[in-house]
This record gives structure tokens, C-alpha cells and sequence, in this order.
């Protein structure tokens, strides 16, 4: 009996199966904002969907608003309708609806959070939750010392007799380095650091994961993963959609807060690293917290990053107002829509190898990609006219929309004449595989419910984040406006200088 466990073709069954998670309540704080009704909840309902939730398995909504149970699952029903990835089965529905709840109370209101304790006591009686919970603090980072404060008064924050009890943080972790330090602290000085989870959702995208899988389950990128043959590399996330309606939240953020300092600087990391010995929480992180460590603004500032505004413009056939005409910005707003940074990681890897980082709003179309730019080969044995539009290989993980990578190089045009000119070839996730992605809220929430900490930021990696922007933001903060540039261009004029001072174009996604 002893040999059949130890049968390799059996252990690798078993590590193929899916992981469920084991008994436990998730608590949304912020359940009645747009995160939890378009992201959250249907996760929740796809992953119960999909056979990973156990049958004891509570979810509980915590607000200020006056419902009882069968308003809050009906909440939950119409957002699961309307943005659920999955098809909708009735006896999936009627079984995870058995264990929804709501607690009615505000975030200093110590009764709201006492019914709270006697709630989740409860379900840990009826539905078999085991006392493992999970607060997922889906509200504004100035309400988390509140709750957490109440969540340690309650006696909720402390796990009890082996059970687990974690939080689930929303980004913006802080609005710099100071700011996110003081954060670290309110939250740890509640929760220990193995039990805070820093949600990035963009980290739970099958794409960017499949950035670790391509470089090192592949022999074929890795040699040439390296200055010798990279030229830049280019991380881009832009947007084809304006803010109107979010001045509350983005005002005075701005695009490099809002973008660069998490998603950005997190998809710089998965590309510079160098490999783990294994793909473990700790010796992830331990490669990443090293290359982020490496990395800097390459200077001067002024030459080397660009920021700009959103004017009015087309995009597409409908005409758009700029932001200062949007609802809630004022005439004098300095926020930035646009935001290009260049930075180098200080590495034998990478030495001399610029990184530029752009993201904005009303851009040309939504798309993000990170695109390692191969130099010129050394010697090219044809006459200027039969390369004159060839330019540099590139390889190209495109995250969204259109998942997948491209690899651009020089191939003869049919004819009599030798002429070279590039061409792309595609691997697409939508072809390549029959079953859809899951959505990255589904991963990350699976994750956080399993005690998997892979895919979440910790304590250093965001202050290393903030280290590494933090100069960007005051150099900005002590120098004028951003540029204006057109709805539906790629940018402001100073991005395209910022680049051409270093001999390089930006690519047009």
C-alpha cells in the first residue's frame, strides 16, 4: 500500500486536481460599492460554480444599509445575473445562498461589529465554517485603521483553536513611501504579515503568470533573456476610457499612483528576475524583493519621464470631453491621466538596459503589454534598400484584451527580389485552449481562501515600490502641469521625446 502512494503517475494525478478550499466565511467590507457588485461577488458565485468552495461556506455583507438577509441576497443575485463568468445553475445558487448574511452597522459603530462576532459564531455552528475567516476590506484606505482597530476589539482579527483569520487589503496601498509605512504597521500591529493578503488583481491573471511560465519552463527565451540581446523593454497598460464620474477617488492620485507604483512596477518585476529555486511564496518573493531593490529612476528626471492630461479628442466617432470639463475636476487640476517613466535595474542581467513604463486614460485603445525589444543583429549582409523596413525584434506578452504573444521578426518578402520586411507570429490563449481563463478575482480570492500567498504583494515589495517611484512624484509635484494631449492619441509629445533622448520609439500596440 505504501508503494501506491509514492507511484509518480499518481502524484502527479493528485497535483493536477483542483484545489477546493476548506470550510470558512469571507466578510466584505464595502459590499454595496462597484468592486464587490461587479467583481466580488460574482468571483464567489463562479468559484462555488466551479466546485472549489466547500459545502461550509458562509458570505457576509457589512454595511451601513438597512437590510436584512433576503435583501442582501438579492444583491448578490442580481450581481451574479449580470457579471457572473460561468452559466447560472439554480442548485449551485440555492445551496451557496443558504450561508449569506448581513450585519447592518459603520466601521466605528462597536455594536455593528459585536452582532458581527455573534454572526459569524453562529455560522461556525450552522454551516460548519470552522471559525476561519476572511475580511476583505473593500473600502477607501483611510476606513482600514477603523476596521481593523474594531476587528481586533471584537476579538475577530485573532484565530482561534487552529483555525485562520485573514485580511484582504484593496489597493491604493498609500500615496507614498511614508504613507505606506504607516499603513504596514496599523494593519500588522492587527493582523501578523503571513495573514495580510494585498490583493493587485492584476497579479491573478493567467497572462502575467504565464510570464514565469514561458521564461523558465522554456529553454528557448532564457539565454537571450539578458542585456546582451535585449535593447529596452517596454511595460504598457493604456486605456481607451476617461474619468468622469471618479473624480473623488482619482483627484490628486494620478495615473503613476494609481498604476505604475502597483501593476507596473509588480509586471517589471516578474520579467527582471532572476529564477527561483522554486516556485514557493517565499523564494518568489525573495526574487522579486531583489530585482525591485536593483531598480531606480534613470536620470535626470526631466529628460527621463513624462506626464500629461487628457484634452478633448475623438475617440473612435464620438467626441469626448477633456478632463478638466469632467464633473469633479477642478479648472486648475495639476492629476496627471498620463504618466511615462524610465527606470534601470542595477543587475548583471540588465545593466544598460532601459525600462519604460507608460499607462494613461483616452488613449488610442486598451491595451497592456510588456514587449522585450531585441537590438539590430550585428551585422546585416543586404543592401540598405532591402531592409529599409525592418525594424527591431520584439517579443510581446500581451495581457489584455487579446491574450497571448507575439514574436515579431524579418522574413523575406515572396518575390524575385530579396527584401526583408517583419512579420508577427501568434500564440492566443482563446484558440490554444478550450476552457476560458478565470477571471483573476477568482484565483485571488481562491488563493486568500487557501493560505496561498504567491501572487500578493508584502510588506516590502510595496514600500520597495514606493522607493522606487516616490523621486518621480516630487520631481513632478515641484515642476508645473502635465502636458495636454488629445483624447484618443498615445500620449503627450514630451513621451515620444522622452524615448527619442535615448535613441528609441515607442511602439504602437
Amino acid at each position: 500500500m505504501a508503494e501506491l502512494w509514492r507511484n509518480p503517475l499518481r502524484d502527479k494525478r493528485d497535483k493536477r486536481m483542483p484545489r477546493v478550499a476548506g470550510p470558512c466565511s469571507v466578510i466584505i467590507f464595502g459590499v454595496t460599492g462597484d468592486l464587490a457588485r461587479k467583481k466580488l461577488m460574482p468571483a464567489i458565485y463562479d468559484l462555488a460554480n466551479r466546485g472549489l468552495l466547500p459545502p461550509s461556506f458562509a458570505l457576509v455583507g457589512f454595511a451601513r444599509r438597512d437590510w436584512e438577509d433576503e435583501d442582501f441576497s438579492q444583491v448578490v443575485y442580481d450581481a451574479v445575473k449580470q457579471h457572473a463568468r460561468t452559466p447560472f445553475r439554480q442548485e449551485v445558487w440555492d445551496r451557496l445562498a443558504e450561508g449569506f448574511r448581513f450585519v447592518q452597522g459603520t466601521f466605528d459603530d462597536d455594536a455593528g461589529f459585536v452582532q458581527l462576532a455573534e454572526t459569524l459564531d453562529k455560522l461556525d455552528v450552522e454551516r460548519g465554517t470552522g471559525g476561519n475567516h476572511a475580511f476583505y476590506l473593500s473600502i477607501p484606505p483611510n476606513a482600514f485603521p477603523v476596521v481593523c482597530g474594531q476587528l481586533q476589539k471584537s476579538g475577530l482579527a485573532k484565530a482561534k483553536n487552529g483555525s485562520w483569520s485573514r485580511v484582504v487589503i484593496e489597493k491604493p496601498f498609500g500615496h507614498d513611501l511614508k504613507s505606506a509605512c504607516e499603513l504596514n504597521a496599523v494593519v500588522n500591529s492587527v493582523f501578523p504579515e503571513e495573514s495580510v493578503f494585498r490583493i493587485d488583481h492584476y497579479l491573478g491573471k493567467e497572462t502575467v503568470q504565464n510570464i514565469l511560465a514561458l521564461r523558465f519552463a522554456n529553454e528557448l527565451y532564457e539565454p537571450i533573456w539578458n542585456s546582451h540581446y535585449v535593447d529596452h523593454v517596454q511595460i504598457t497598460m493604456a486605456e481607451d476610457i476617461g474619468l468622469g464620474g471618479r473624480a473623488g477617488y482619482y483627484d490628486g492620485i494620478g495615473a503613476a499612483r494609481d498604476v505604475i507604483q502597483n501593476h507596473l512596477i509588480q509586471l517589471l518585476a516578474l520579467t527582471a528576475m532572476e529564477e527561483p529555486v522554486n516556485f514557493s511564496p517565499h523564494e518568489l518573493q525573495a526574487e522579486k524583493l531583489k530585482v525591485l531593490g536593483a531598480t531606480r529612476p534613470l536620470g535626470p528626471l526631466d529628460e527621463t519621464t513624462a506626464r500629461g492630461q487628457y484634452a478633448a479628442g475623438w475617440q473612435g466617432s464620438e467626441r469626448v470631453p477633456g478632463l478638466l470639463e469632467e464633473e469633479g475636476f477642478a479648472a486648475d487640476s495639476v492629476t496627471e491621466t498620463y504618466a511615462a517613466i524610465t527606470l534601470e535595474v542595477d543587475t548583471r542581467r540588465w545593466a544598460g538596459v532601459p525600462f519604460f513604463l507608460r499607462t494613461g486614460k483616452r488613449l488610442a485603445r486598451r491595451v497592456t503589454e510588456v514587449a522585450l525589444v531585441f537590438k539590430r543583429a550585428p551585422h546585416l549582409p543586404f543592401d540598405a534598400t532591402m531592409t529599409e523596413e525592418l525594424g527591431k525584434n520584439a517579443l510581446v506578452l500581451r495581457i489584455q484584451p487579446d491574450e497571448g504573444i507575439t514574436m515579431r521578426f524579418g522574413s523575406k518578402v515572396p518575390g524575385s527580389a530579396m527584401e526583408v520586411r517583419d512579420v508577427n507570429m501568434d500564440f492566443s490563449y482563446g484558440s490554444a485552449f478550450a476552457e476560458d481563463s478565470p477571471e483573476a478575482y477568482e484565483r485571488l480570492i481562491l488563493d486568500v481562501l487557501l493560505g496561498e500567498p504567491s501572487l500578493f504583494p508584502v510588506n516590502a515589495e510595496v514600500e520597495l515600490s514606493w522607493e522606487i517611484l516616490d523621486p518621480v512624484l516630487e520631481h513632478w509635484a515641484a515642476h508645473g502641469k502635465p502636458d495636454p494631449y488629445e483624447s484618443g492619441t498615445w500620449g503627450p509629445a514630451s513621451a515620444n521625446e522622452m524615448v527619442r533622448r535615448l535613441d528609441r520609439e515607442w511602439r504602437r500596440p
